[in-house]
C-alpha cells in the first residue's frame, strides 16, 4: 500500500511542478525585461528548486560519444552484446584506427543497490582511453513482467560467468561496492570447475566481502533486525501500470531514503547552496549540483528475492567470509582462486563499507600468488569517490589500469574449458 501512495503522491503533485516550471520559464526568460532583476531570479530559483525535490528522475545516459586514445580523439558507441530479462550488457565500442593492437578488456560490474549503472558514468570515461570496456546495465525490477520469472543472487552470479563467456578470456572484472561478492563468488565458481573463460584479474571497489570488520551504520541494522524484519517492512508490490505490475521488490526510493537520512544535513546544505548559486546567477556551481543530483535521485527498484538473499547471505550470516556461502547448492570455495589476480581498493572514509571490509578478500583468497595480488587504500575519500570523482581520476584508475595491463593474459594461458552448470550437465 505504501508503494501504491508513493504513486499517488507524484501524481497530485504532476500539475503543481508543471506549474512550477512554466512560472520559472516565465521568471528566468531572457524576453522577460525583469529576469535579471533580483526577485525574478529568486522567485525562479524557488520554483526550480521545488520544481526538482519533487520530480522522479529517470534513468540517465552514459553519454559517451568519444573518448582520446593515444593523443587522438575517437568516436565510441554503445551498443548491446548480450540480454537478458534483469539485465543487458553494454559495450562502449571505441572506433580505433585499422591496425592498431587490441586493449585489455574490462567487465564493469554496477552496483545494483537501487542505482543505475550510470553512476559509474566517470568510471567508465576514465578506463575508456585504455581498455575496451563492458558495463552491467541491471534493469529496473518494475519494468520486468511477472512471466520473466525470479531473480535472485544465484542468478546474478549465473549472469556473471555468462557475460564473461561472451567477452572472452582474459577479460578483467571490476566489481563496484555491492557487487564484490557475486563477483568473488562467479570467479570461485569459475576456478572450481577449470572455466576456461576465468577472468585475467579482478578488481573489488568498497565491496562489503566481510561486514564484520568495521561495521558502518548500513551493516548495524542488518544485523539488529531479523530476515523476516525486511521482508516485512521493506518488501513491496509494484502497483499498475508498471510492466512489472505485482513483482515483489524493494524499492529504489526507499533505498535512496536511508542513503539520504544517513547525510541529511550535507543534501540540505547542498540544495541551499544550489538555490543560492541561482540567485547569484552562478550557472557553472548550479549545473554540477544539478549533473549530480540528477544522477543520485535517479533509482530502480529490486526484485525481492535477490535483495533478501543479499542481505542474509552478506550482512547477516556473512556466508562468504566464513566458507559457508552455496551457489545452487554448490560450496563457493575461495580458496581454490589461483590463477586470477587480485586487486582491493578501499577509501579512507568510506561509510557505507568499513575500512577492511573489501581488504578481507586477500586473505580468503589464501592460494592467489604474491606477487598477483595488491591492496591499495585511498586516502581522504568517502565512499562514492571510491569510483568517481577527482582522486578517482587522479589516484586510482591508473593503478586499476597498471594492474590490468601487468597482469594480461593471452589465451594459451587458459585452462580446457570444463563447467558444471544448473542442473549438473556439462558444458
Amino acid at each position: 500500500m505504501f508503494y501504491q501512495l508513493y504513486e499517488m503522491n507524484h501524481a497530485v503533485m504532476a500539475p503543481f511542478r508543471a506549474a512550477a516550471d512554466a512560472m520559472r520559464f516565465f521568471y528566468a526568460n531572457p524576453l522577460n525585461p525583469f529576469s535579471q532583476t533580483a526577485m525574478a531570479r529568486t522567485a525562479a530559483a524557488g520554483l526550480e528548486v521545488f520544481e526538482r525535490v519533487t520530480r522522479r528522475y529517470g534513468k540517465p545516459v552514459f553519454g559517451h560519444s568519444e573518448t582520446t586514445i593515444d593523443g587522438k580523439t575517437v568516436a565510441v558507441t554503445e551498443e548491446i552484446v548480450w540480454a537478458k530479462p534483469f539485465c543487458n550488457l553494454l559495450h562502449f565500442k571505441r572506433h580505433v584506427p585499422p591496425g592498431r593492437g587490441q586493449d585489455q578488456k574490462i567487465l564493469v560490474v554496477a552496483p545494483m543497490s537501487g542505482h543505475y549503472a550510470t553512476l559509474l558514468r566517470g568510471t567508465v570515461e576514465a578506463l575508456l582511453p585504455h581498455a575496451d570496456v563492458y558495463i552491467t546495465d541491471w534493469i529496473d525490477a518494475r519494468m520486468v513482467p511477472l512471466a520473466e520469472g525470479r531473480f535472485d543472487l544465484d542468478d546474478y552470479i549465473d549472469y556473471l560467468i555468462e557475460m564473461l563467456h561472451v567477452i572472452g578470456p582474459g577479460t578483467h572484472v571490476i566489481g563496484v561496492c555491492q557487487p564484490s561478492v557475486p563477483v568473488l563468488a562467479a570467479v570461485a565458481v569459475m576456478e572450481s570447475q577449470q572455466d576456461s573463460m576465468v577472468p585475467a584479474s579482478m578488481t573489488l571497489m568498497g565491496g562489503p566481502i566481510d561486514t564484520r570488520i568495521n561495521p558502518t551504520a548500513v551493516n548495524d541494522l542488518a544485523q539488529q533486525k531479523p530476515l523476516e524484519w525486511f521482508r516485512e517492512n521493506v518488501i513491496m508490490n509494484v502497483p499498475w501500470p508498471q510492466p512489472g505490475f505485482m513483482r515483489r521488490v524493494y524499492p529504489g526510493f526507499l533505498q535512496l531514503s536511508g542513503f539520504m537520512s544517513m547525510n541529511l544535513d550535507r543534501h540540505l546544505i547542498a540544495h541551499k547552496e544550489f538555490y543560492e548559486h541561482l540567485v547569484k546567477n552562478d550557472g557553472e556551481s548550479a549545473e554540477k549540483h544539478r549533473d549530480f543530483y540528477d544522477e543520485y535521485l535517479a533509482v530502480m527498484d529490486l526484485t525481492e528475492e535477490f535483495y533478501l538473499q543479499t542481505v542474509d547471505t552478506v550482512f547477516i550470516k556473512h556466508s562468504l567470509p566464513k566458507g559457508e556461502m552455496m551457489h545452487r547448492h554448490i560450496p563457493v570455495d575461495t580458496s581454490a582462486i589461483r590463477n586470477v589476480a587480485l586487486l582491493t581498493i578501499e577509501g579512507e572514509n568510506d561509510d557505507i563499507s568499513g575500512l577492511g571490509q573489501t581488504q578481507a578478500a586477500q586473505t580468503i583468497c589464501p592460494n592467489i600468488p604474491d606477487d598477483m595480488r595488491l591492496h591499495y587504500m585511498q586516502p581522504d575519500v568517502g565512499h562514492y569517490g571510491v569510483f568517481n570523482g577527482s582522486r578517482f581520476r587522479r589516484e586510482i584508475a591508473p593503478r586499476i589500469v597498471a594492474f590490468t595491463q601487468k597482469h594480461a593474459r593471452t589465451p594459451s594461458r587458459t585452462t580446457p574449458f570444463k563447467r558444471v552448470i544448473k542442473g549438473g550437465k556439462a558444458g
